[in-house]
This record gives structure tokens, C-alpha cells and sequence, in this order.
């Protein structure tokens, strides 16, 4: 089990982030980037997973300059609430230098280099902030953006990375077309990119959409590129 810490962005912005420790010494680091729907119980439950694998698991509330205390769950309503706290961090802007997330995310994988290399891992919006942060942010070894809502677009394509990135992707993700995926792909030829019999959110255990033999083998493909490229 972790526990919420506080850390601290470049313009003096505090924010919470949940923080699981491994049980011996860590092999490096994974910031862990939430979903539409806060730092939930599913959220710190991948952050105890990685923790479990020997990273230092450390997932910061991209929520919190917008609203304070987020935990939603998978109903519409919640689905609705979360997609309007979103825009709202978006609409902060994404300059590195802007008083927005990205300083945030900065902020996470500075407090986890203190354990070696880091990785940054996220989920649905926050797969689009793994992407970013891959392109934007500093000390980032590797990414791995899982059905990032947004990756797709022009704009997003058009970023390099300066890190290795592995992309997961569902032919079923309504959100996501297979011709923007495919845009994406050769655009990027260096990014492993793998594309999974399931819907979007297929690795969450608490959605409809879970898809567990997706679920698994991406995982496995994630720790075996962390491995890699962290530790």
C-alpha cells in the first residue's frame, strides 16, 4: 500500500501524488498518469503494481489545479464530470512553462528520479500526457501511453519524442479510429506500437471494457520495455 505525498511544481504549485514504495531497493521509477477519473482506487492499484514489480510507483493528481480530492468511478455521470475536468486542465494550455500540468507531471519524475531512470506510464487522457511528456518533458527514459485519448490528432502526431515509446492500442476503441492509429504509426516508425482485440480502457479491471488477456499480455510488453529502458 502507498500514501499521498505532497510535491511541489516549478511556479509553486502544490499538488498531491500517490506514492508506492517496492519492497527492496527500487530498480528505477514509473510515473503513473490517471485516466479521466482521478488518482481512483484503480489508479493507485497499477501504481502498487508497479511498486510490487521493484519500481518506485509515483501517480500525481493532474486533477488538482482544476479540482481538488477527484476519485470518480466508471458510470456515465462520472464519465461526464471527468471529461469536463479535463477540458479544463487542457484549456490551461500545454506550454512547459505554463501553469499547468505538464509542470505537475515535471515535478513527479523529478521526485522520482530519486530512485534511478523513469519511466512514465498513462492511461486514456492520461496515455495522451505519456505521449507528451515523452516529447516535452525532461528525464524521461522511456513512455508508455496506453489508448491515449487525443494521440491521434494532427498536432499530437506532429510531436517528436525524445525518449523510446510503446504505444497500446484496441481496434474496438471507438475513440480512437484505426486510420488515425495507422497515421500515427507511420508517422512514427520507431514507436513499438501494438494494437489489441479490445475496446478502449481494455486494462482496466473496473470497466466494462476490461479485457483481461489484452490486459496482460500489454503489461507484459510494458515491464519487458521498462526492463529495458529504466531498470
Amino acid at each position: 500500500m502507498g500514501q499521498f505525498i505532497d510535491l511541489k511544481a516549478a511556479d509553486g504549485f502544490t499538488f498531491p501524488a500517490y506514492v508506492a514504495q517496492p519492497a527492496a531497493q527500487p530498480r528505477g521509477a514509473v510515473v503513473v498518469l490517471q485516466e479521466i477519473f482521478g488518482v481512483n482506487a484503480h489508479i493507485r492499484a497499477v501504481a502498487d503494481g508497479y511498486a510490487a514489480d521493484g519500481y518506485l510507483a509515483v501517480a500525481p493528481s493532474t486533477f488538482h489545479r482544476v479540482k481538488q480530492g477527484v476519485e470518480l468511478g466508471y458510470a456515465p455521470d462520472d464519465m461526464s464530470a471527468g471529461a469536463a475536468l479535463k477540458a479544463a486542465v487542457e484549456a490551461m494550455g500545454m506550454k512547459v512553462d505554463a501553469p499547468g500540468v505538464l509542470q505537475d507531471i515535471q515535478a513527479a519524475i523529478d521526485h522520482a528520479a530519486q530512485a534511478g531512470k523513469v519511466g512514465v506510464v498513462g492511461y486514456c487522457w492520461g496515455g495522451l500526457l505519456a505521449w507528451r511528456s515523452a516529447c516535452l518533458l525532461q528525464g524521461v527514459s522511456a513512455a508508455v501511453p496506453y489508448y491515449g485519448g487525443g494521440i491521434t490528432a494532427p498536432v499530437e502526431i506532429a510531436r517528436t519524442p525524445k525518449c523510446p515509446v510503446l504505444a497500446h492500442f484496441g481496434e474496438k476503441d471507438h475513440w480512437i479510429a484505426l486510420d488515425g492509429v495507422a497515421a500515427f504509426q507511420k508517422a512514427h516508425p520507431d514507436v513499438e506500437t501494438h494494437i489489441y482485440p479490445a475496446n478502449h480502457g481494455f486494462n482496466c479491471d473496473h470497466r466494462g471494457a476490461w479485457n483481461a488477456a489484452a490486459a496482460a499480455q500489454a503489461r507484459e510488453r510494458t515491464l519487458a520495455f521498462f526492463a529495458k529502458h529504466v531498470g
